[in-house]
């Protein structure tokens, strides 16, 4: 393993234009335009292709058309879980979906970072990424957005249009942007 994959898994500043990141980008973006392309019917061929896709795929779940994600093995879902039509996971660094999660149309999982204060190490590409855990019975409505580093406790809903980033606890009830508790579950 080179040293900027290292650096990413390490959840260092790294280069995405590393030649091993670039071939796993590939490999991933091969991977899901092949699941992109299944028919309604072929739900066992779409299954195998989301268990080379990712770290781990559990039983009992699916994803729908269009998905896309940047490496797949960073990825790991638990079972009976579900996202919806046109999720993206940028998985530069883990993402996890527990058990029973039920994923709206259009939620982005988004993960990586990039320097703030530091132009120049932007204008070279430099970036990071911090993980995101998702616990077990999360409902997410359509179109929510979640931030780097973040946890959603168990059993919580995210409202429709949200965005996510702060880490939410067990059993509530959170909307808008930034997404705040409004009441425990």
């Amino acid at each position: 393993m080179g040293e900027q994959k290292e650096r990413m898994l390490r959840g260092e500043l790294y280069r995405d234009s590393d030649p091993e990141l670039v071939a796993d980008r590939r490999r991933a973006q091969r991977l899901c335009d092949a699941f992109n392309r299944t028919e309604a019917e072929q739900e066992q061929r779409r299954g195998e292709l989301l268990r080379e896709l990712f770290g781990a795929f559990g039983a009992g779940s699916w994803i729908m058309p269009r998905f896309q994600c940047d490496y797949g093995f960073l990825i790991e879902i638990g079972a009976n879980s579900f996202l919806n039509y046109d999720a993206i996971l940028l998985d530069c660094a883990p993402i996890v979906i527990g058990d029973d999660v039920s994923i709206g149309p259009r939620c982005q999982l988004l993960i990586a970072l990039h320097p703030m204060n530091d132009h120049e190490m932007r204008r070279q590409r430099w970036e990071s990424a911090a993980p995101i855990r998702i616990g077990d019975n999360v409902w997410f409505g359509g179109g929510v957005i979640v931030c780097p580093g973040v946890t959603v406790g168990e059993d919580t809903v995210v409202g429709a249009g949200s965005v996510v980033t702060r880490d939410l606890p067990d059993r509530v009830f959170a909307a808008g942007n930034p997404a705040r508790v409004i009441r425990s579950l």
